[in-house]
């Protein structure tokens, strides 16, 4: 039997707290909520004494003066990013320039395929493309400081580049965007893929962490009941799509007012881009048709 996917809505913090949430991390949330980022983006500080910080979050007034405060007196070694949407990764130029700490992480930004002839990526002005990190991370690779460690984990989906980071001393998982506990992950071609991400959950199912700290949102309870939960559901929402391909929609448009019923209206266009994301693994995989390539105003039919 599926695990039943719940969602956990409760605030994790005020923005503008610094709050110890466990032995080796401390948590402060952003103030930049919305429909798409819950109550702001969580950045968190591994360590005492000589401590990373992960996901640094936006360049939004007071954000950074929170952080800043919460390790005074501390050394910052590194500065980790998850991915490079501008909710995440572009206060890390700032916090490295108050304290010298090497930005580490994700590759700079790009997307999961090209851009179509004629496709405009409706996402383009959520990214930081003006992120280099000074070291790239890749799958194994580590950083570390007096009795914590962060091992770069490769969980391309949500975003081509997107990492986790592991924590092994806790048994905890960093999941950025890609796995969070108040809502699922948007995942918009072209710089996301719903293959790459349905390939990241399987690898997350079989791991050994307790407890992950996502991006938004409080933490991940029994993390792999919960990714289980998540591959059934994308698989459920696959079913339905097909579904409505059988029943005679054709378009993004109709296909999400007939499965998103009751959605708040600020996210339709989500909710739009992850059936496109859908549609494109579909055809892809042979199970759903379209003249020419995939794209938002195509028109699609049963293979």
């Amino acid at each position: 039997m599926a695990d039943d996917l719940t969602f956990d809505i409760r605030a994790p913090a005020q923005s503008g707290e610094c709050v110890r949430v466990s032995p080796l991390v401390r948590r402060t949330v952003a103030r930049n909520p919305g429909p798409i980022t819950f109550t702001g983006t969580c950045s968190y500080i591994v360590g005492s004494g000589n401590v990373a910080l992960i996901d640094p979050g936006p360049d939004v007034p007071g954000h950074i003066e929170t952080l800043l405060d919460a390790v005074r007196g501390e050394t910052v070694t590194h500065i980790l990013v998850t991915h490079t949407h501008k909710d995440h990764s572009p206060a890390a130029r700032a916090l490295q320039a108050a304290t010298g700490a090497e930005i580490v992480g994700c590759a700079p930004h790009h997307s999961a395929r090209p851009l179509f002839s004629g496709e405009v990526n409706s996402l383009e002005a959520s990214s930081d493309k003006d992120y280099t990190p000074d070291r790239e991370l890749r799958e194994g690779d580590a950083v570390e400081g007096p009795g914590w460690t962060l091992e770069a984990l490769a969980t391309p989906g949500h975003m081509a580049n997107h990492l986790a980071f592991v924590l092994p001393e806790e048994k905890a998982l960093f999941s950025g965007d890609h796995v969070m506990a108040w809502s699922t992950t948007v995942i918009a071609p072209p710089d996301g893929s719903m293959s790459a991400f349905m390939d990241s959950l399987d690898k997350l199912k079989g791991r050994e962490e307790t407890l992950y700290w996502p991006g938004h949102g409080g933490p991940v309870q029994e993390p792999q009941r919960f990714v289980r939960a998540l591959i059934h559901h994308r698989r459920q929402r696959e079913a339905s799509i097909l579904n409505r391909l059988k029943a005679g929609d054709r378009t993004i448009p109709e296909i999400v007012a007939a499965i998103y019923q009751g959605l708040n209206p600020a996210l339709v266009g989500a909710a739009g881009l992850s059936v496109f994301a859908h549609l494109e693994d579909l055809v892809a995989k042979g199970q759903a048709s379209v003249e020419g390539l995939p794209a938002l105003d195509s028109e699609y039919r049963p293979a």
